[in-house]
């Protein structure tokens, strides 16, 4: 069971459930929206992560400057 306890029968029916039902011209687009959904879900994430750890940089940089020190 490789798949989250999916084994190789329940990831067959599945995958012919989605041929019947999209049909086999709509998979390759479904894909690419899929994927193209995943990353722009990242870079979403990534931005959050960005914004989140800014002030810390902004902060760190002050009290540096505020200390004497000089950061380039």
């Amino acid at each position: 069971m490789p798949f989250g306890g999916l084994g190789m029968g329940e990831m067959f029916l599945i995958f012919l459930v989605v041929l019947l039902v999209f049909g086999a011209k709509r998979i390759p687009e479904i894909a690419r929206s899929f994927g193209r959904g995943i990353s722009e879900f990242k870079r979403g994430v990534n931005e959050i992560e960005r914004e989140i750890n800014r002030p810390d940089e902004i902060e760190s940089n002050n009290q540096n400057k505020s200390n004497g020190e000089i950061n380039n």
